[in-house]
């Protein structure tokens, strides 16, 4: 597995992930996706030859703050260490700010998973989070 920025945008892999993942809101309008991901500071995609695995979306500043938005693998590839090796990437390309955050959903596995990285839920470093939908 090769991990690599992701610079060329090719929506109909980036949609057939999204697709199977279920994350089907994101697809419903491409055009804003694919703005979305021109806008992104950081993506990375994880490769197994020319094949797509999984990618790791971050928004922020890259200084004092910086938003995991997605990280997205396969159904396929995933519990396989593509997911761990994505987040790995970003931490270790932003390793000097302070304030890495992300929303999930709130599953055993989930939680779990980002845990097992390092990250702690806001209730438990006397944060909490809100969100407008």
């Amino acid at each position: 597995m090769i991990i690599r920025e992701y610079t060329e945008y090719r929506e109909e892999e980036i949609l057939r992930l999204y697709s199977e993942v279920g994350w089907t809101a994101y697809t419903e309008n491409p055009l804003l996706l694919k703005q979305g991901y021109k806008n992104s500071l950081l993506v990375l995609a994880a490769y197994e030859n020319d094949e797509l695995l999984g990618v790791i979306r971050a928004v922020g500043d890259g200084c004092t703050i910086v938003f995991i938005q997605d990280l997205l693998v396969f159904p396929a590839w995933q519990r396989q260490g593509v997911g761990t090796a994505l987040m790995r990437a970003v931490l270790d390309q932003y390793r000097h700010v302070r304030q890495i955050e992300l929303t999930a959903d709130c599953t055993e596995k989930t939680v779990a998973f980002y845990k097992s990285l390092g990250f702690s839920e806001f209730s438990a470093i006397g944060c909490c989070g809100f969100m407008r939908c």
